[in-house]
C-alpha cells in the first residue's frame, strides 16, 4: 500500500501539467508580487503580534454597546482575527512564498 501511495505521488510529480500547474503559481517577480505578498500574508500577522490585544479589547467593548448589524458583524470579525494573536502559520506560508518569489 505504501509502495503504491509512493509511486502515485511520484507520477504526480513527474506529470507535466502538475509543474505547470506550480509555475503558474508562483508570484510575478514585479513590485506588485512583492507587495501583494507581504500586505496580505505578513503585515497582518506583524499587526496581530504588536497590536492583537488592544484591537481585541476594543472590538469587545464595541460589542457590548447598541450597533447597528453591520457593525455587529465587523466588531465579531475583529474579535475573530485577532483573539488568538500571531498564526505562525501564516506567516510561515508569507516568507515561504517570499522566498519562492527571489528564488
Amino acid at each position: 500500500m505504501k509502495q503504491r501511495l509512493k509511486a502515485k505521488a511520484r507520477q504526480i510529480a513527474q506529470n507535466p501539467a502538475t509543474k505547470k500547474a506550480i509555475v503558474s503559481m508562483k508570484p510575478q517577480k514585479t513590485i506588485w508580487g512583492f507587495l501583494g505578498v507581504v500586505l496580505f500574508f505578513i503585515l497582518p500577522e506583524v499587526i496581530a503580534f504588536f497590536y492583537g490585544t488592544d484591537i481585541t479589547a476594543y472590538a469587545n467593548a464595541q460589542l457590548l454597546q447598541p450597533n447597528s448589524t453591520q457593525m455587529q458583524y465587523y466588531y465579531e470579525l475583529l474579535v475573530m482575527m485577532f483573539e488568538d494573536g500571531v498564526s505562525w502559520l501564516n506567516l510561515s506560508i508569507g516568507f515561504g512564498l517570499l522566498i519562492w518569489l527571489f528564488y
